[in-house]
């Protein structure tokens, strides 16, 4: 089953890299170039990340701990750095980065196939967010946190998501479909507000990136903020909502 799973994830990442050649193929080359270092660089990750939680989920709960703590040092980093500005917006981010990684510890835990399930939701909301924004995007969200955020990016992200939900319910068989629907949008929006929550914080400390730990990212959290709040999010619908 999760061959059959991977073949569907390596069919999006062709759709999605024709979407980023379609992007890029009158930008300047510098600009282009740093585009494929991070679609490829991304690419990686979601192997990693599929193969890890799908045979080694103690693994996984391992690299949940790895991705939280550099989050955290992350943070701490742009403070000092700062000059230990806003100090209470500085503590009330590390108060929602604690609450979000509590949730995120919880996910981890939880059945493999359906941390499995989520991951995949989340991956392609993220992707096809922004390529569908990229692409068709005209209306700005949030142009003074996130200028690249438009109303067609979420949309095509949420939609994208949803419909993917009916190619990967073999993983979580047990779960009915509108749960099942569910989950994916709560999914979405999760990682979405924790993506521009993390723009937030980077406007507020007036910086591009967190560090360069990631080729072609910002660093752990400006890539695994949507997972880590996506995380969370599954977490808490468990908690309130029966899936089965």
């Amino acid at each position: 089953m999760y061959w059959k799973i991977y073949i569907i994830i390596l069919a999006y990442f062709v759709l999605g890299t024709a979407g980023i050649w379609y992007v890029n193929r009158h930008k300047e080359p510098a600009v282009a170039r740093k585009a494929w270092i991070k679609h490829f660089t991304y690419f990686i990750i979601i192997n990693i990340l599929f193969f890890v939680i799908a045979f080694s989920a103690a693994t996984f709960r391992i690299i949940a701990i790895i991705i939280i703590s550099v989050g955290f040092l992350e943070l701490i980093k742009l403070f000092f750095e700062s000059g230990f500005r806003h100090r209470v917006f500085f503590i009330v981010s590390l108060s929602i980065l604690a609450v979000l990684s509590t949730g995120f510890l919880v996910f981890s835990k939880m059945d493999h196939s359906l941390i499995l399930f989520a991951f995949l939701i989340l991956c392609i909301f993220d992707g096809f967010s922004q390529v569908t924004g990229q692409v068709f995007g005209k209306r700005k969200l949030f142009p003074k946190v996130s200028p690249n955020k438009t109303v067609e990016g979420l949309a095509g992200g949420v939609i994208m998501a949803m419909a993917s939900t009916f190619l990967f319910r073999q993983l979580i068989p047990d779960v009915r479909l509108p749960a099942a629907m569910l989950l994916a949008t709560v999914v979405a929006l999760c990682a979405f507000a924790g993506d521009t929550v993390k723009s937030v914080y980077k406007r507020k400390y007036n910086v591009k990136d967190f560090s360069g730990l990631i080729p072609g990212h910002g660093g752990f959290l400006d890539r695994f903020d949507s997972l880590i709040a996506g995380g969370a999010g599954v977490a808490l619908m468990s908690l309130l909502v029966s899936l089965t």
